[in-house]
């Protein structure tokens, strides 16, 4: 009598060898990164190289795009930790060294996909290291895709940032990523989360938590929409939620900038909330310095001159938390902003700092701040506060502990309560306040749509799409932060 064994599964039927058989493996690990690349060299355009599912690839250089419409990603597309992880091994010494991922900025690099994989920096509190962001797309291409990607802890100055490519990248679309740690709130030890000069880009339903820098940053990318992404700090202080304040590459040209229906979310108190108590402390003092920054004074002073921002668009935006300005403007022209609220328990309770200027005056913190000597032509909404100078003021420091931050939640635990105030009664303690007066439906019409966004947001993150289709280096270290 033989005995056979139990009767073997097809490969075909067995969901976990299956996976397991079409993927790269990152074992051994001391080749994993030429053996990436040799198959993205090898293999011509619209290849997909498919990495494993738990497995984390040490890779010790970047790992570079070759060909038009080839794509990155996971087998099974997860889109939760299961997705495989690039993490940056290489060597780094005397601030330089191994910083980024993926590359996908080659001449040829039309249509790369980088999709359902995460990206570790691992910089694990180390100085920042000279070099690109944890993942460099855009360049001299169009059409390219990156979505469901977790990167996080960039060696270097971002955590994703697609490149202008001498102005010729345009079309990237960017979405349902979810992004950051980012960088240090030591100073000039920062990082942003989404770094974008590609004309034309499309930034959507992206999760930004605790960048440093700024959260999204816009190189003037003209015609660029940045619509329904959320942008919050829990442990760290961030300079800028949605910056438009850079001057080069573009020549601070925004025409076309759209940014709406975006929700940024500073500091909220982190102790127990009590009957007596309207706010509470911050274990770790977290704000937003400016939710929404527009113009170059508001971050470099004078360094860019005359120079101003031009054209673009905010709207409908929503910022709740502690913060030092909601949305400040100065160096500005032919700007729209319009239909920004404050939402749930908003604080504006950032003060001077030791390197905001002595000449010149820092103004008090508050929702909504214009320097009307440099803005000119603009549309502005009502309950913005006119100040003589709103130069510099990632200047501002948020208090050393007290009750002064506003009790709420966090996109991570419970979505932030969508109960709008004005910008007058939510101004507290160091604040001066700001006097919006904005009409019951136009309120009640928002927060419609906001508790919409947060329920599209959560359905577009859970689903699986399987058939989907440089910065300008103006290094932060001038900013008074």
């Amino acid at each position: 009598m033989s005995f056979e064994g139990p009767t073997p599964i097809p490969l075909s039927s067995n969901p976990v060898l299956s996976r397991r058989a079409s993927c790269i493996p990152s074992d051994p690990a001391n080749t994993v990164t030429d053996r990436l690349n040799l198959a993205l060299n090898s293999s011509g355009p619209g290849f997909v190289l498919q990495l494993c599912p738990d497995e984390t690839y040490l890779i010790q250089a970047p790992i570079l795009f070759a060909a038009p419409n080839q794509e990155i990603s996971t087998v099974g597309y997860p889109t939760d930790n299961s997705r495989a992880t690039l993490a940056v091994s290489g060597p780094v010494a005397n601030g330089q060294g191994h910083t980024t991922a993926i590359d996908g900025t080659c001449p040829n690099c039309s249509g790369a996909i980088l999709r359902n994989i995460q990206i570790n920096g691992t910089r694990a509190g180390a100085p920042p290291t000279a070099g690109g962001a944890n993942i460099e797309m855009g360049g001299p291409n169009s059409n390219q895709l990156i979505e469901y990607v977790h990167s996080y802890d960039p060696r270097s100055w971002s955590c994703l940032h697609i490149a202008e490519g001498s102005l010729l990248c345009n079309n990237v679309v960017v979405q349902n990523n979810d992004i950051g740690p980012c960088g240090s709130d030591a100073f000039q030890q920062w990082a942003d989360g989404i770094s974008v000069s590609c004309r034309s880009a499309i930034v959507r339903n992206n999760m930004v938590k605790d960048p440093t820098d700024g959260g999204i940053v816009l190189f003037g990318s003209p015609g660029t929409l940045v619509i329904n992404n959320t942008i919050w700090v829990e442990n760290s202080t961030l300079l800028g939620g949605i910056n438009m304040v850079d001057v080069v590459p573009w020549g601070g040209n925004y025409t076309g900038t759209v940014v709406r229906n975006n929700t940024i979310i500073g500091g909220f108190a982190t102790d127990s909330k009590s009957a007596s108590q309207n706010d509470g402390q911050n274990v770790d003092d977290v704000i937003i310095k400016i939710g929404i920054a527009i113009g170059p004074q508001t971050w470099f002073v004078d360094q860019f001159g005359a120079n101003v921002s031009s054209s673009g668009t905010a709207l409908n935006n929503s910022l709740t938390g502690a913060f030092g300005y909601g949305i400040a403007i100065t160096s500005a022209q032919n700007f729209t902003v319009q239909g920004n609220l404050l939402v749930g328990n908003t604080s504006f309770i950032g003060s001077r700092g030791p390197n905001c200027s002595a000449s010149n005056p820092t103004p008090a913190s508050a929702a909504f701040v214009v320097g009307f000597a440099n803005v000119t032509t603009s549309a502005l909404q009502s309950g913005f506060q006119s100040v003589q100078d709103a130069k510099g003021l990632t200047c501002v420091l948020p208090p050393d502990g007290g009750d002064y931050w506003p009790y709420g939640g966090n996109p991570s635990s419970t979505s932030p309560t969508a109960t709008p105030t004005s910008a007058k009664n939510s101004a507290k303690h160091l604040s001066s306040g700001a006097k919006a007066a904005l009409a019951i439906s136009i309120i009640v019409a928002v927060v419609a749509i906001i508790v919409g966004i947060i329920f599209a947001r959560r359905w577009a993150v859970k689903r699986q799409l399987k058939n989907s289709s440089l910065r300008a280096r103006v290094y932060r270290r001038s900013v008074k932060g």
